[in-house]
């Protein structure tokens, strides 16, 4: 039995893994009505509360424990710290103290990545090169993915955005126009009541894409007296353009990759519905899209598959 935990900005996050199958316990964090967001501290305090209620929604023997996984990070890359992985890496830390098993370090995209492959029944990817999208609240990048015998998958930012990233420009749409943090699923809705169409030049610097533009317009239609519906349908237009574009410059530099969106926003219907007619890639269920801890949990799947004992230079076995 593999159990991962991962407890991000916004989501405190359990998961076993049995070798079939994945039972998941996760609570999102509380952002009070008109904010934007939680400051770190408090997203340490509401995970530190949360994580002994959603412990207790998974029954498991302790003895049944092989190994322990947890993101520590956002990425695996040099400098990359929130404090709020700290609580889920002090969990894990004593549940493998305390069960004598293997424990095991990785990043919270990392966990994204093979969530993504697991629900779309790809985890074979992992030994070949393909191009990842993590697009979310605090993410919009475009990932050239690679096997790595130290951290099972590298992950190299090929493109991004260069400012305000996707999540944020949905969550600050949505807030200024009432809805509740996050916003996501709401504007989604707004969206398709919509019959407008908007042609939109995305704005583009190289491979890369700024969405700055997304929050100044909303605010025009909202002060112009525009319709929720219509100005849902504008933001999320907006960033599938965006991830339209970069998918074809990524594709005519890379070559023909398979290609993965993983994360939050690419559970959005238009989003989706967009990029699916234009390209053949593979999209994470919804309940694997969002922030979970399922992907920290198939690390140690996989690493028992492809036989890796090497440590994880501090993000990996201990």
């Amino acid at each position: 039995m593999y159990l991962g935990f991962d407890t991000s900005n916004y989501t405190t996050s359990v998961a076993l893994y049995d070798g079939n199958d994945i039972i998941q316990a996760k609570k999102l964090l509380h952002v009070k009505t008109g904010e934007r967001g939680l400051r770190q501290s408090d997203a340490v305090f509401q995970h530190t509360v949360n994580m002994p209620e959603i412990l207790a929604e998974l029954e498991y023997d302790m003895s049944s424990i092989d190994a322990v996984a947890v993101s520590t990070r956002p990425r695996n890359i040099e400098k990359s710290y929130m404090p709020c992985f700290m609580v889920g890496k002090g969990i894990a830390d004593a549940v493998s103290k305390f069960t004598s098993s293997r424990l095991y370090y990785t990043s919270h995209q990392v966990g994204h990545i093979l969530a993504a492959l697991y629900s779309v029944g790809r985890l074979d990817l992992v030994e070949r090169q393909f191009i990842a999208f993590h697009v979310s609240g605090g993410t919009t990048e475009a990932l050239l993915v690679t096997p790595d015998k130290d951290e099972i998958i590298k992950a190299q930012i090929i493109a991004q955005s260069l400012d305000l990233k996707a999540g944020q420009a949905i969550d600050r749409t949505g807030v200024l126009l009432g809805l509740n943090f996050p916003c996501g699923k709401e504007l989604d809705k707004f969206s398709l009541l919509s019959d407008k169409n908007f042609r939109i030049k995305p704005s583009m610097k190289g491979l890369d894409c700024s969405l700055s533009g997304i929050e100044n317009k909303a605010k025009a239609m909202i002060e112009n007296g525009e319709s929720k519906q219509d100005i849902s349908k504008f933001v999320l237009t907006y960033i599938s353009t965006s991830l339209e574009k970069m998918t074809e410059l990524l594709l005519e530099k890379y070559g023909d990759l398979p290609l993965v969106f993983a994360g939050g926003v690419m559970s959005n219907t238009l989003i989706k519905a967009n990029l699916v007619n234009r390209f053949s890639a593979y999209f994470a269920k919804p309940e694997f899209s969002c922030d979970n801890a399922a992907g920290i949990a198939l690390l140690l799947a996989v690493v028992m598959v492809l036989s890796l004992a090497a440590p994880f230079l501090g993000y990996g076995i201990y």
